[in-house]
């Protein structure tokens, strides 16, 4: 129970939303940001007894790992610091995902710890271990982070990287005190569909339909989204953790030619519970579709148990509605943790 209220006070705590302040942006507020679809309603602590209470009285499927057949792939490094020129993607797990183009590497929602929390002690523990050990990396060149999360937003993993690598840290809005805090020297802040550009690569942050949150009293303080990295040959998308919502398509139309999505399709049950921020794997591919991207890389499953669906149903139920809806298979990139894509 202790994980689960963690999990609720870091990720679903109840202060509510500011009023629009009129000199700012649709969704901006007086004290943070808000979504898209302001109309969203958030689940409050009430929600979550009741969430957990279902847990207790409803016969839930086994969260042992060992009960699941995860399929890692060993990968040590050698052929990533070797390509400068290939264009790339490796599923480390989780959110994280190394991505190669136009010889720079670039990191997605960076996490090597073995928790998802603000202690050691408590909170979601990893079961997979990292698909590549930081060692191996290449040298990172840009780190893109969703929002502040923390499976998403880990200071001890960044903190390494920093001292590994200094690359350039790309957040939303706000997050860059706390980037800054832990001694991250390159920060750069980005609002919804501003660009950045570094070494020929054009950097957007797009948005998402989540939140934020690090405490009790923090709730959308600091600005969360997604990214579309536009380079000479290549372009892709990396959604971070959200919702399903019409931002897709207006990203879609606006960056077109996406060759890869990076889409998150775990953490979705219950879904009166999870479906505004965390799409299940049928939203997932109408966001494919809706981006109009060549292929989609899967994420945010078989690392932590965060919500309530079996270990292995999310990719299951990927692969099926891929098959139900007659879209061609080989536009799923379903790697293996550690597994690298070579995009043509």
């Amino acid at each position: 129970m202790l994980k689960f209220f963690l999990f609720f006070i870091l990720i679903f705590n109840t202060q509510c939303q500011t009023d629009l302040d009129k000199n700012s942006k649709p969704h901006h507020t007086k004290n943070g940001f808000k979504n898209m679809n302001s109309s969203l309603q958030n689940h409050g602590f009430g929600d979550f007894l009741k969430w957990q209470w279902d847990r207790i009285s409803t016969k839930l499927p086994s969260k042992n790992p060992s009960n699941y057949k995860i399929v890692a792939s060993v990968n040590d490094g050698l052929k990533l610091r070797e390509n400068k020129t290939k264009f790339t993607a490796t599923w480390v797990g989780h959110a994280t995902t190394l991505i190669q183009i136009q010889g720079k590497n670039i990191l997605t929602d960076p996490i090597w710890s073995d928790r998802c929390s603000p202690v050691s002690f408590a909170g979601p523990k990893r079961y997979t271990e990292p698909g590549i050990k930081m060692e191996n990396l290449p040298n990172i060149d840009i780190v893109l982070i969703s929002h502040n999360h923390y499976d998403h937003l880990d200071l001890p993993t960044l903190s390494r990287l920093e001292k590994m690598f200094h690359p350039t840290f790309i957040t939303g809005l706000k997050n860059g005190d706390l980037l800054k805090g832990e001694g991250l020297q390159t920060v750069i802040e980005l609002d919804w569909w501003e660009e950045t550009v570094l070494e020929d690569l054009k950097i957007a942050f797009t948005p998402s339909q989540h939140f934020s949150a690090r405490g009790l009293f923090d709730r959308n303080e600091t600005l969360w989204g997604s990214y579309v990295v536009v380079g000479k040959d290549h372009t892709f998308y990396f959604a971070g953790d959200t919702g399903y919502f019409a931002g897709f398509k207006m990203i879609g139309k606006k960056y077109p030619n996406i060759d890869l999505a990076i889409l998150p399709i775990g953490a979705y049950n219950p879904r009166w519970f999870m479906k505004i921020v965390h799409m299940d794997p049928a939203e997932a591919i109408q966001a494919l579709v809706d981006l109009n991207a060549k292929f989609m890389l899967p994420i945010h499953y078989n690392t932590f148990v965060l919500t309530d669906e079996p270990l292995d149903e999310p990719l299951k139920k990927t692969v099926q509605i891929f098959n139900q809806k007659g879209i061609e298979k080989d536009r799923l990139k379903d790697l293996k943790i550690g597994e690298t894509f070579w995009v043509d």
